[in-house]
């Protein structure tokens, strides 16, 4: 018999590369046009603040509200929430220019005074972007097409992701356990309200109202009675054009980290949960800015009970498509868990179950940005 005990496996963060000799350019793109443009330019700051700069030189690329691509300092303080005060991007009249040819990774700056400059050569971008326009597959279409690597998931399963309904039905297809719901569209409402109200009253109130394809709970309300729908259905329309109506599901709200292994099969973190106020609603302002919930990493769940929501997190995942990063969320019913929804490019603010959910895994939260950056550079679309 040996003398020698055989090497343990390797944990989560010893995965992070190691044997990059040549520093690393990225370009990080954060702010964008959807409405957590805010919560974008946040998270790019903790991203900012934590990344080795012994290995990655950044290049902080401010995408304004009217969608043009600025460069801005390298500065994290500039994007750290201060209080109740959300950042965003200042439009300072650069203007950043892609590749025009999927040879050159090069980027180039146009100054305010009409002067061009190379910002050199890009080895990978990390789109810190959430919601319409940055987390939808839209801006990793325009990456593939400029040919600069990325982090996180492609454009189909951003786009399949960030669609509510058919998120739920991609996923119901794979076996998992979705809630019910009813999908509506703008020109249905308008066209007869009357209808719609009979039809999503049939799952019984309390009712939660949702634009299908935005996050972060922006234009989210809870319906308690059918005299609030009109409202709720309003607000949502502000923010998509179709909108998912779902009953409240009793249960606990439970979350799962996911990140790609190096050979493609799910890692999954420990679960969290949130513990939320008795109306049972994780709106915006308890998410980001503070409130009286509380993140609870690991989730105090049984041995079998979190083997089952890791398992559901890499099965959902792999249903999606995914690749880089995602964070499934689920709520524990009296009999199981029943999905919510997938998200592609989860929060990384002070706040935010994903790193918390790794940290708590063994995985601390540079080592985490590490991970995915290299992710994203020997990533196969």
């Amino acid at each position: 018999m040996s003398s020698t005990a055989p090497a343990p496996e390797p944990t989560d963060a010893e995965l992070v590369v190691s044997d990059a000799d040549e520093r690393t350019t990225v370009a990080v793109l954060f702010g964008g046009r959807s409405s957590e443009h805010e919560i974008s330019c946040v998270t790019a700051g903790g991203i900012m603040d934590v990344v080795d700069r012994d290995r990655y030189d950044l290049l902080p690329i401010g995408i304004t509200k009217d969608g043009a691509f600025t460069l801005q300092a390298d500065d994290p303080s500039d994007w750290a929430l201060r209080g109740q005060e959300l950042p965003t991007v200042p439009d300072n009249g650069t203007r950043v220019r892609f590749p025009v040819s999927g040879d050159s990774r090069e980027l180039f700056v146009e100054l305010p005074d009409g002067s061009v400059e190379s910002l050199g050569a890009v080895d990978v971008v990390f789109p810190i972007l959430h919601g319409p326009f940055g987390e939808d597959g839209t801006i990793q279409g325009l990456l593939e097409t400029a040919g600069l690597p990325y982090v996180g998931d492609g454009v189909l399963a951003s786009a399949l992701a960030m669609d509510k309904h058919v998120a739920k039905a991609v996923l119901e297809h794979a076996g998992l356990r979705v809630a019910p719901w009813t999908t509506v569209l703008r020109r249905q409402w308008q066209s007869d309200p009357v209808d719609v109200a009979e039809s999503v009253a049939a799952h019984g109130f309390p009712l939660f109202v949702k634009p299908a394809r935005a996050g972060s709970s922006m234009g989210v309300s809870r319906v308690d009675d059918p005299a609030q729908l009109g409202a709720a259905m309003d607000l949502a329309f502000e923010h998509d054009s179709k909108v998912i109506v779902e009953p409240r599901v009793i249960g606990r709200e439970v979350e799962v980290a996911v990140l790609e292994g190096r050979d493609g099969t799910p890692r999954t973190s420990l679960p969290g949960e949130i513990v939320v106020a008795e109306d049972g609603f994780y709106d915006f302002t308890a998410k980001y800015l503070g409130g009286d919930e509380q993140l609870l990493c690991p989730a105090p769940l049984t041995e079998s009970e979190t083997d089952e929501i890791r398992s559901i997190g890499a099965r959902a995942f792999e249903a999606i498509g995914g690749a880089g990063l995602a964070r499934v969320d689920c709520f524990l019913t009296d009999d199981g868990f029943v999905v919510n929804e997938v998200n592609t490019m989860p929060g990384f603010t002070p706040f935010s179950m994903y790193p918390r959910c790794w940290a708590a895994s063994g995985l601390a939260y540079p080592d985490l940005v590490a991970e995915l950056i290299e992710l994203g550079r020997i990533a196969v679309r």
